[in-house]
């Protein structure tokens, strides 16, 4: 009916759905979204039916790609306790610290706690590696393969 190939049908409807659940996944405001569709060169009257389409739909999309997402367990609260043993029959003088964590998680309104005990050193490591981890997801390769996941 549109005498165009279907890819270019399909490419549309994907370019409309990208451009709709980015949207509501920032909830940007009327200006903001008049400003990016103001961008694709739309005629000023499908740049409004585009915007009021937005406006009547933005919690609907919000609400299905709360669905869509998978229900991981996530924080909730951290306490943590540091013991630190200075001597024992073999030994008089010896300092040995551990560090004890109690991660409380929360999944399906459900709440239950971890424990976890390490050293210091161990703990630091940890920290180093996760602050390495981190500083990686911020290079130009990480981020296009996020980009491309999501």
């Amino acid at each position: 009916k549109l005498n165009v190939s279907t890819e270019t049908v399909q490419h549309g409807v994907e370019g409309l759905m990208y451009l709709l659940t980015e949207s509501a996944k920032m909830m940007i405001s009327e200006v903001d979204f008049q400003d990016s569709v103001l961008v694709l060169g739309f005629p000023e009257d499908l740049n409004k039916l585009l915007l009021q389409f937005y406006l009547d739909n933005r919690k609907e999309i919000r609400s299905i790609l709360n669905e869509l997402t998978p229900d991981l367990p996530h924080y909730h609260n951290l306490e943590w306790r540091l013991d630190v043993q200075l001597a024992s029959r073999a030994l008089r003088q010896q300092i040995k610290p551990l560090l004890t964590l109690k991660l409380h998680l929360e999944q399906n309104g459900q709440r239950n706690a971890n424990i976890l005990q390490t050293d210091p050193a161990t703990l630091l490591h940890l920290i180093r590696k996760l602050e390495q981890a981190l500083g990686e997801m911020k290079t130009n390769h990480c981020r296009r393969i996020v980009r491309n996941i999501k």
